[in-house]
C-alpha cells in the first residue's frame, strides 16, 4: 500500500462488508437508491434473483440499518422498501469502487488471462 496508515479489517468490518457487498446487495440498493419499491418490483427488476434471496438479502439490509420496511395498510397490505439516509452514505464509496473496476478491467482481463495460461500449462 502507498500509505503509512495500517489496513485494519476485523470481523465485524468484514461481517458488513459481506453483507453490504453481496451479489444481490448492490442491485437492490441501485433499485433504492431510485424510489422506494415494494418486494415485487424489486423482483422484477432484478428477474435473476429468487424470493428467498430476496428476502434474505432485505432482512440483512434492514438489520444493518440501511434499508427500512414499512408496511402500508392497503388492501391487500403492501411492504414497500426505501433505503435510510444511512444507506445513502454508501452510494460514494460504492461508485468509487465501480469506477476503479472500470478503469482496471482491463488490466484485471489480463492477469486472468495470464494466470489461466499458467494454471493451464501446468495441468492444474
Amino acid at each position: 500500500m502507498d500509505t503509512d496508515e495500517e489496513l485494519v479489517i476485523e470481523a465485524p468490518h468484514r461481517e458488513l462488508l459481506d453483507q453490504i457487498l453481496d451479489k444481490w446487495s448492490l442491485s437492490i440498493l441501485n433499485e433504492l437508491c431510485e424510489r422506494p419499491c415494494r418486494f415485487n418490483e424489486l423482483r422484477r427488476a432484478i428477474p435473476q434473483v429468487t424470493q428467498k434471496s430476496l428476502t434474505a438479502t432485505l432482512r440483512r439490509l434492514e438489520r444493518n440499518g440501511v434499508v427500512e420496511r414499512e408496511v402500508v395498510s392497503t388492501r391487500p397490505v403492501a411492504v414497500v422498501y426505501r433505503i435510510t439516509p444511512l444507506g445513502k452514505t454508501l452510494r460514494h464509496p460504492v461508485d468509487v469502487l465501480l469506477a476503479w473496476a472500470s478503469r482496471n478491467m482491463p488490466a484485471v482481463e489480463r492477469a486472468r488471462g495470464a494466470f489461466d495460461g499458467r494454471e493451464e500449462a501446468e495441468g492444474r
